[in-house]
């Protein structure tokens, strides 16, 4: 059987699904595309064999002819569109974020609780590469001991000039968050952000870099280089230290060039890059997952409520840069619902 899968969202991270829906997922394809610009939902349908092109995402959803939705839009429409498909029926893949903020992702967390499925997965790729899962591992194996800190770089090249100082937190530094409670299975407590001397080659507007501190519940201190305007490359970093010994995230595999006395390897180029396979697994099992009659959130991805806790601390992390100080992050209890999922345990 193929599963029909509706698309939500022909910009960048769409046309990226798209593809991969068409031509690395196995047992899925495209059958229908929607977008705001319906030229653009147009162009994208015509390289997909068969695909409808609608204007509106709640015409995706209620279309017979989609068994499953992916929600590729900009953030502020994700709600609307992730509780119109719980109240369909219909298992729905939503890139981060789930919603713009903690009070619409709890709105989606009541919903799909009240549906008594689990219907929603999110869009956090790093859960399925292969250097974090190492990682977790290594961790719950207990080759380093109990975690006792956490440092993480995300460095990219450069960023568009629309680039607030909000959104390294928001858009960067939330993988790092959802990454670290799942790579730890420990919970988020407090926030602090810091604004080192600021990098000349930023945009005017751009507070950039920043260092995002989290702590969590059984005390691991974890910190965020964010710096958008390295220049270098996409440069992805995490080590963790333990009691008796240290875990480190290694690059992509590559090949080392050695002469003249010098060894160099490629750094990537952006996400897509560095984190290809991780999306292709990730659309792969939840694909798998739905296909096989099961609800449409996979084993160890990221729930709707890993969705809300991402918000939660994006919100306390924007109200530590506005007032320099530490922040608690503050959520409600989680339903028993998610008991079961891989979130952490609080």
């Amino acid at each position: 059987m193929t599963l029909n899968v509706g698309l939500i969202g022909a910009g960048m991270i769409g046309h990226d699904h798209a593809r991969r829906l068409e031509r690395v997922v196995a047992g899925a394809r495209v059958s229908a595309v929607a977008d705001v610009d319906l030229e653009r939902a147009r162009d994208l349908a015509a390289g997909m064999p068969g695909a409808l092109t609608y204007a509106s995402g709640h015409d995706i959803i209620a279309s017979p002819q989609v068994d499953a939705v992916v929600v590729a839009s900009s953030g502020p429409t994700h709600e609307p569109y992730v509780l119109a498909a719980i109240a369909a029926g219909k298992p729905v893949f939503c890139e981060k974020p789930l919603a713009p903020g903690p009070d619409a992702c709890l709105r989606i967390v009541e919903a799909e609780v009240a549906s008594g499925r689990h219907l929603v997965q999110v869009g956090f790729m790093r859960r399925y590469d292969p250097g974090y899962q190492a990682m977790r591992q290594a961790l719950r194996d207990g080759l380093i001991g109990a975690p006792l800190l956490a440092h993480c770089a995300h460095r990219n090249p450069s960023v568009p000039g629309t680039y607030t100082s909000d959104m390294p937190l928001t858009d960067t530094a939330v993988h790092e968050m959802d990454a670290m409670r799942w790579l730890l299975a420990d919970e988020v407590v407090a926030v602090s952000v810091l604004l080192p001397r600021r990098n000349g080659r930023a945009p005017s507007h751009l507070a950039d870099p920043q260092v995002l501190l989290m702590e969590t519940a059984t005390g691991t201190l974890v910190d965020v280089e964010i710096n958008l305007s390295c220049a270098y490359g996409y440069d992805i970093r995490c080590e963790l230290v333990g009691e008796t010994g240290t875990v480190t995230l290694d690059s992509p595999a590559g090949c080392t060039l050695r002469g003249n006395g010098t060894a160099s390897q490629a750094i990537p180029a952006d996400w897509r890059e560095r984190f290809g396979p991780a999306y292709d697994a990730e659309l792969q099992v939840w694909a798998d997952t739905v296909a096989a009659g099961h609800d449409g959130c996979a084993a160890g991805a990221a729930t709707s409520w890993d969705g809300y806790k991402a918000a939660a601390i994006c919100e306390a992390a924007l109200a530590a840069l506005d007032s320099g100080q530490r922040t608690p992050v503050v959520t409600k209890d989680r339903p028993a619902f998610y008991a079961d999922a891989a979130s952490p345990r609080p």
